[in-house]
């Protein structure tokens, strides 16, 4: 289905490249300060963090063994297609600098990778980093992306998360500052958030110097401070059923700033690990909803930005 509601992250990529790109998911196996008692420890309450690695992204392999086996996976199909070397699994721009450094340049080295996505938290990008970064961006294509989650300090502290949404705003602003593509994450739905603060959080971020933004449903999974909490708690939370959760995200972006790309509206989490919401979809499934619920409403994204 043709999208002319919202902005897509392949209208980035086709401003760098004349070729099909892929990401490739890295757990270059790194903590995170939330889990080794520097900030606190056990993690945000929702972090089960096998629900975002993929199968060839175990944890004790090396950057490039894991490249090889992501392409392989995808250039079977798609010869010509070159790829982003992912750094998803934690806190990516937690360790020395020297060693971080020697990470991101192992990954830019190996053969067919075009560039680098970096996730990591607002609280953990030094400027000796952040300065690394400036001249990397130079010569290579880069996305650095923070985890926000909440735009509410009330519930950052209630997930655990270890910082403010003040960090959140800092971070982004000097990244951007330095030229640096720069993206946000957030969950909606998180405990006690109502649809009107969840629907505030787009007006929070269209305030921001962002490029791309990733939402997704709150999803419960096995194992999780958060899983126990549901069971004791279930009024804390509003799992939304799909039809509900699309119009939540309709509502959202057109809200959103209109140059904003939305990089994904759901996360699938491991079906071994999930408690709820289970909604059945593969995402190519879920986006044509979204594209049919746009269409239908006579939206898009924007609509009700107001600068």
């Amino acid at each position: 289905m043709d999208n002319r509601y919202y902005k897509e992250f392949g209208t980035l990529l086709s401003k760098h490249f004349p070729f099909k790109v892929q990401k490739i998911s890295i757990n270059a196996g790194f903590t995170c300060p939330n889990r080794d008692g520097s900030k606190a420890v056990g993690g945000c309450t929702y972090c089960n963090n096998q629900s975002f690695s993929p199968g060839y992204g175990g944890k004790q392999r090396s950057v490039s063994d894991q490249l090889r086996d992501g392409i392989a996976f995808f250039s079977y199909k798609y010869p010509e297609m070159k790829y982003l070397a992912y750094f998803q699994s934690y806190t990516n721009t937690y360790d020395s600098i020297d060693k971080l450094i020697s990470l991101y340049e192992e990954a830019l080295s190996y053969s067919g990778v075009v560039g680098l996505i970096i996730g990591t938290r607002p609280d953990c990008m030094p400027d000796e980093l952040l300065d690394y970064f400036a001249e990397l961006n130079k010569r290579t294509f880069l996305v650095i992306e923070y985890g926000l989650e909440s735009t509410l300090d009330s519930t950052l502290e209630f997930i655990n998360r270890g910082h403010t949404h003040a960090e959140s705003v800092d971070a982004i602003h000097k990244t951007a500052a330095k030229g640096i593509y720069t993206g946000a994450h957030l969950i909606l739905g998180l405990p006690n958030e109502s649809r009107d603060q969840i629907l505030a959080h787009a007006d929070e971020v269209s305030k921001l110097p962002l490029t791309t933004l990733k939402l997704h449903q709150l999803q419960l999974i096995k194992g999780t401070v958060m899983a126990k909490q549901y069971r004791e708690y279930p009024e804390w939370f509003n799992l939304f059923d799909v039809d509900d959760y699309i119009d939540l995200i309709i509502d959202f972006s057109e809200r959103l700033n209109p140059d904003f790309i939305i990089e994904r509206f759901i996360s699938q989490s491991p079906k071994q690990l999930l408690i709820a919401p289970d909604w059945g979809l593969k995402n190519f499934e879920f986006t044509a909803k979204v594209l049919k619920r746009f269409a239908e409403r006579e939206t898009w994204q924007g609509r009700l930005f107001y600068k």
